[in-house]
């Protein structure tokens, strides 16, 4: 999997298309990321000892990986992601652009 946590992806298809935010997490045995502010669920609690008021808590699922692409925001362009040999390591590169992402 190409795309790391604290990389700036932008949403190509679903609900949140469009949406450019920050990965979270990313969970490569089943090729799933967590974008900040992308789909977005409600969980309803009942009250308990622990939370006597219950409530509704909001908290972002994971999405498919393939359903984000990396963006670049200098370039304000989407691109995929190349791996590139530079000074004796491997970086991962923007195709499009030739961005170094570090």
């Amino acid at each position: 999997m190409k795309i790391k946590t604290g990389d700036k992806v932008k949403v190509i298809t679903g609900a949140n298309k469009g949406v450019i935010a920050e990965v979270k997490a990313v969970f490569p045995k089943t090729n799933k990321v967590i974008v900040e502010g992308v789909n977005v669920v409600k969980k309803h609690h009942k009250p308990s000892q622990m939370n006597p008021d219950g409530g509704i808590e909001e908290f972002e699922m994971p999405i498919d990986a393939s359903n984000v692409m990396l963006y670049d925001s200098k370039a304000k362009t989407v691109s995929r992601v190349g791996v590139k040999e530079e000074k004796g390591k491997k970086v991962r590169v923007l195709v499009k652009t030739g961005t170094v992402l570090k």
